[in-house]
């Protein structure tokens, strides 16, 4: 009775491992990342106040390189943002954000994305004298609070 019992809690640790498994992976094409900033943050066209977002690849499409920028639950679309392939020497097992540190009174610009366990990441695209001035601009590279451990990934940015 005892091996039976045995068993059949060792198949459900089996079958529940490999369905979390599926779970972890689910957004892993669109590389959704939930991310917090506790400070108002440039993006592309626009400034976001301080808060929480879910970046997300369009469509999953790792050519275009299409950013979409949501609020917590995806209710409101605040920016689609076209970014370029960036690439870094090592892949960490958290999120990574690279932010150029502005003069007073102006917000940090949001510079690079890199999802968990990728070398290839987003940078995005400003426009050419803005893209200037943010390169001389002092840079700051951001690591999640935590490991990625789900689908989403909190990062908090800006503490």
């Amino acid at each position: 009775m005892n091996i039976h019992k045995v068993s059949i809690a060792v198949g459900l640790i089996i079958a529940l491992s490999l369905f979390l498994g599926l779970v972890a992976h689910a957004d892993e094409a669109d590389q959704a990342t939930t991310i917090s900033f506790s400070e108002p943050v440039q993006i592309p066209g626009q400034v976001l106040p301080a808060g929480t977002y879910v970046f997300r690849l369009l469509d999953g499409d790792l050519d275009l390189h299409v950013v979409q920028i949501f609020n917590a639950d995806r209710t409101v679309l605040y920016a689609t943002v076209q970014t370029i392939p960036t690439d870094r020497p090592k892949a960490t097992d958290r999120t990574v954000v690279a932010l150029a540190q502005r003069g007073t009174g102006q917000p940090d610009a949001l510079l690079r994305w890199f999802y968990p366990e990728q070398t290839t990441g987003t940078e995005f695209l400003y426009p050419k004298q803005e893209e200037r001035e943010l390169g001389q601009d002092k840079q700051q590279t951001i690591v999640a609070d935590r490991p990625a451990v789900s689908n989403s990934e909190t990062a908090g940015v800006g503490n």
